[in-house]
């Protein structure tokens, strides 16, 4: 959602920041010249000190309450100086669940707008609860505890095992309804295929009502050489010792591969070797799914780097690393925020690993959309997390244009995870998964986040290639529209600027599919025009997956 500020509350909210931020301006472009990972940290840094410096006069100026402030999350300058400061809200020094907000700023310093997840003035009656943090801690692990009865047909989300659960802390719970005191609590657990389970859940301090819970694990998926399971023969920048090479990439932030040995937790052993020639490329050679993992990362940096000028995932120029051999049979891969950590299992039989590119870019991204909209994992929200993931895994794909694994607009096409050669998702027709929508209906949220993930996806393709029959890299597509009308196509690479600028830009945690349409439509105007080609066709591909 978004409101409009008068010009009398312009210039307070960001005075302080008029003449410090315009500095260092042209090194936080929207495609700025390479630089250091210490480099983008520090000048990712200095403009979150700006924007901390900015944050009482900005809160004020939105006409936040005495009890309310403002936490820098993340900022964006444009290339003329434009800024979009992003801030998560506290209220009485509690944590406002559903506060998130971006402020808009001209390069002179003018407050232009502001895109909020939730715009009301935040009012509770009491900071103190009723329920003590013991008895809402108890009553979340309950809560898991009572899903596990639940039949849910083997699905792999459902859990088999209940661990601890972290002491409950008091929020303010702004995502729906009437702002109220509730706890959050994080359960951990076991999926029943294995997957680690941290569960998020939000209960009112007062009844001890189940508010809104979801998963936090979000799943799918010097110069050596390395032969891969899925990527082939590819270039690897690693590290020697003196006596050995590591697979480390210092040129990128640090990002490593680790053997985890069929454990499922802790961080597992660097890979280290003698010639710097790593893998065979067969899945028995432990190291094939490491070359894979570690060339999947260097490739989602590199396409983040010089497609949109990120420095890592955080855009702080910090790599994260990747776990490879988790578990036994694990057919999944995931990322976790916690662990800033990529981990793989090695599929059926342990003889087919999720280590496709594809899988690195999708689940890497999710690391983005948590270091920037923070998209809530549930409804329609949920759906545009996993579509983001999808777009970026395929641009990722596209970006690096390997042989072996010739890109397309099929979603884990290599892993054949089903056991029946066909991907996990088609963006051009997502309902030819089985499950997934095509359009947006009413009904869609309620879907699971994989499976409505289809509109946008499905956006995203007619955005880029269009409606009707086409072939892409030797793969046949015929995507359709709701309404019949013909969509035509912007090219993948400018649809990606577009959604891109949308997630970091516009997108709250609580963004869904209209929403999202408003958001990519000004991304739109702000790189193309208003009257431009792109700005229409974006409209129409939104029109097509039934979002108006």
């Amino acid at each position: 959602m978004k409101r409009k500020l008068t010009v009398g509350a312009v210039l307070s909210a960001s005075a302080i920041l008029a003449g410090a931020i315009q500095v260092s301006a042209g090194t936080a472009q929207a495609n700025p010249s390479p630089a250091s990972a210490s480099q983008a940290g520090q000048q990712h840094s200095e403009l979150l000190a700006l924007a901390a410096k900015a944050a009482p006069a900005a809160a004020r100026a939105l006409g936040l309450g005495a009890q309310e402030q403002l936490i820098p999350k993340d900022a964006v300058v444009d290339a003329d100086g434009t800024r979009h400061l992003r801030f998560e809200r506290t209220f009485g020094g509690l944590p406002v669940l559903g506060g998130d907000l971006v402020v808009h700023e001209s390069a002179s310093g003018a407050l232009k707008s502001v895109d909020e997840a939730v715009t009301r003035q935040l009012t509770l009656p009491s900071l103190t609860p009723k329920l003590s943090a013991a008895q809402a801690s108890a009553q979340a692990t309950g809560t898991v505890r009572a899903d596990i009865g639940v039949s849910k047909d083997a699905d792999e989300a459902a859990l088999q095992e209940v661990g601890s659960a972290s002491p409950a802390a008091l929020v303010v719970w702004a995502d729906s309804g009437a702002p109220r005191l509730a706890y959050r609590t994080t359960v951990e657990g076991l999926r029943a295929d294995g997957t680690p389970s941290r569960q998020i859940l939000v209960t009112d301090a007062t009844s001890g009502a189940l508010l809104s819970s979801h998963e936090e694990i979000q799943t799918a998926n010097a110069t050596g050489s390395g032969k891969g399971v899925f990527v082939g023969s590819v270039p690897l920048t690693t590290n020697y010792t003196g006596s050995t090479y590591q697979l480390k990439d210092a040129t990128r932030g640090g990002q490593s591969t680790t053997n985890l040995a069929g454990k499922t937790s802790g961080k597992g052993t660097l890979y280290t070797d003698a010639d710097n020639a790593w893998g065979t490329g067969a899945a028995s050679n432990t190291q094939s799914a490491a070359v894979d993992a570690q060339f999947g990362a260097a490739a989602t940096w590199d396409f983040y780097k010089n497609t949109f000028g990120r420095s890592g995932i955080r855009n702080d120029g910090v790599g994260a690393y990747s776990r490879v051999h988790y578990g036994k049979n694990y057919v999944n891969a995931f990322w976790d925020d916690t662990c800033f950590c990529m981990t793989y299992g090695d599929g059926a039989s342990n003889t087919h690993p999720l280590t496709a590119l594809d899988v690195s870019g999708h689940e890497m991204s999710h690391g983005v959309t948590a270091a920037t909209a923070g998209l809530n994992y549930s409804g329609e929200s949920g759906g545009l997390n996993e579509s983001t993931s999808d777009i970026m895994g395929t641009m990722v794909e596209f970006y690096a244009n390997l042989p072996a694994d010739k890109p397309d607009y099929l979603i884990g096409e290599l892993i054949n995870i089903n056991g029946d050669g066909k991907p996990l998702r088609y963006m051009d027709q997502p309902s030819k998964d089985g499950g997934s929508a095509d359009y947006w209906s009413a009904g869609v949220g309620n879907l699971d986040v994989h499976y409505s993930s289809g509109v946008g996806n499905h956006f995203f393709y007619l955005l880029s290639e269009g409606s009707g029959a086409k072939t892409v890299n030797g793969v046949n597509y015929n995507s359709p529209t709701s309404n019949g009308s013909k969509v035509t196509g912007i090219g993948r690479d400018k649809a990606a600027q577009i959604w891109y600028r949308a997630l970091t830009t516009y997108f709250t945690s609580t963004t869904n599919y209209k929403a999202a349409r408003v958001a990519t439509l000004k991304a739109a105007a702000d790189l193309y025009g208003a009257s431009s080609t792109e700005y229409a066709q974006t409209a129409a591909a939104w029109s097509g997956v039934n979002v108006n």
